[in-house]
């Protein structure tokens, strides 16, 4: 019976209120509009039920209720999924946003994080023990999908991807039964999460390994757009040669004068000042830049500088393509999307996948590209009241299929959007098959659907 049939939803709801508290079953008022408002604010879908989880119990109880009365489940994190799949219309939405709870074992250099923190939420409670984590680039981003599903960041170079991070979780697999999975308990469903998001249950905590990072250093440097041929080319050989502690995310972003600009952000993760200083300043002789603010910074002012660029409510589209380096052609791309950049917000993110994340096997987690690449975000963004909405669609999708030639098959799951089915096939390149194997054994019925999964046919 389809989700929109009021009668499972109503009988889902009573049952819901009778084994948790009421004032988490939601369908109307603030908290139900703030459990369905999320970062993309295109995305009007509307649950037919919100539960406002506390704890694991309320997972457990409103899983079993779903399955119960055949109603579609969704899991909402940090609501950051662009495409919207936290909510689906008429079915039931777990909001873990008020399990944020994050601790730190300072001696073993762990946190437990609960399930609906923010990656900002977790660098937050390390910081003051001198420890930071590796997390993606946005602070606003729960650290659990983004966890699950990869998580390209600023010090994935010298600490590997978020996931690549992840040392065991807590899991309500679609039976209702909770397991905690690590490399010795339930290792095929741990590798199946490193890397295949949340399609086999819900984490309601996990524990990341922490690091200590005496020196960090970044910023921001902006180029004018009539360098950035020159800029560009030269970035190419910077990234092909930086060490480990050096990441460096780039691409196009508006200028302070409103025209497109090359923008580079690096961050140096490394022991010694004076090399990260000296690593850090090549960039500035890449051309000559509008803005160059790069010093001595803290991972919470990192990500909430991202977090300014790109809040919460605007109307989103995103489209990727993984490329292996800064070719001619690719850079021709990024140039083209500079010179026909349609909204004031939107952008070009070009993230570099090298160093430590390389150097973890393929067949070790379900994450499929192992090989030195770049990762390029198209990024569509405008306000609701921008009458030209086609236009930043348009802008995006003809960016992705001009890098179509030069990509790498597949992409990043965590940014494909559900209609992306050729890219889609092969984001888990071989790990596919025992990726559909443990989707399988684990959740038989598809009771959770996340970031895509290869069509099993």
């Amino acid at each position: 019976m389809p989700a929109t049939d009021p009668q499972p939803v109503a009988r889902l709801i009573d049952t819901l209120r009778r084994f948790v508290q009421a004032e988490r079953v939601v369908t109307t008022g603030p908290d139900y509009e703030a459990g369905r408002s999320i970062w993309n604010g295109a995305v009007s879908t509307r649950p037919g039920v919100i539960v406002r989880c506390a704890d694991q119990a309320d997972v457990q109880v409103a899983l079993h209720a779903a399955r119960m009365h055949d109603v579609p489940l969704t899991v909402r994190g940090g609501g950051h999924d662009w495409a919207g799949r936290a909510l689906s219309d008429g079915g039931l939405t777990l909001d873990l946003s008020a399990m944020r709870r994050v601790t730190v074992d300072p001696v073993a250099e762990v946190a437990e994080v609960s399930g609906g923190a923010t990656a900002a939420d977790v660098v937050a409670a390390a910081q003051p023990f001198g420890l930071t984590a590796a997390t993606g680039s946005a602070g606003s981003v729960g650290m659990v999908g983004l966890t699950l599903g990869g998580g390209y960041g600023p010090l994935s170079g010298r600490f590997g991807l978020a996931l690549d991070n992840l040392l065991s979780a807590d899991v309500v697999l679609a039976d209702g039964s909770v397991v905690t999975t690590d490399t010795e308990r339930e290792p095929d469903l741990f590798w199946a999460l490193r890397g295949g998001g949340g399609n086999f249950g819900v984490v309601t905590s996990m524990r990341v390994r922490l690091h200590r990072v005496p020196t960090l250093l970044s910023g921001l440097v902006l180029f004018p757009w009539d360098q950035d041929e020159t800029v560009l080319t030269a970035l190419s050989d910077v990234l092909a040669e930086s060490p480990d502690e050096l990441t460096v995310q780039s691409g196009v972003l508006p200028g302070p004068d409103g025209k497109p600009a090359v923008f580079l952000s690096p961050t140096w993760s490394g022991d010694d000042t004076v090399t990260g200083e000296r690593a850090v300043a090549q960039l500035d002789a890449l051309g000559t830049p509008l803005v160059s603010q790069v010093g001595p910074t803290t991972t919470s002012d990192m990500l909430a500088g991202i977090d300014a660029l790109f809040p919460f409510g605007r109307h989103v589209v995103i489209r990727s393509r993984s490329v292996p380096s800064l070719t001619p052609g690719v850079r021709d791309m990024l140039s083209l999307a500079g010179d026909t950049l349609t909204s004031p917000y939107s952008a070009v993110s070009v993230h570099s996948l090298h160093g430590a994340a390389t150097r973890v096997p393929v067949p070790d987690t379900a994450f499929g590209n192992r090989d030195p690449h770049l990762m390029i975000e198209s990024i569509a963004l405008w306000d609701a009241s921008d009458i030209h909405a086609a236009e930043h669609r348009a802008w995006a999708d003809e960016l992705t299929c001009a890098l179509a030639s030069d990509a790498l098959p597949g992409g990043y799951p965590n940014l494909l959007g559900p209609d992306e089915t050729s890219q889609i096939a092969h984001a888990y390149g071989p790990n596919t098959a025992r990726l559909l194997e443990v989707k399988h054994r684990f959740d038989p019925d598809h009771v959770f659907k996340a970031i895509p999964l290869p069509d099993p046919s």
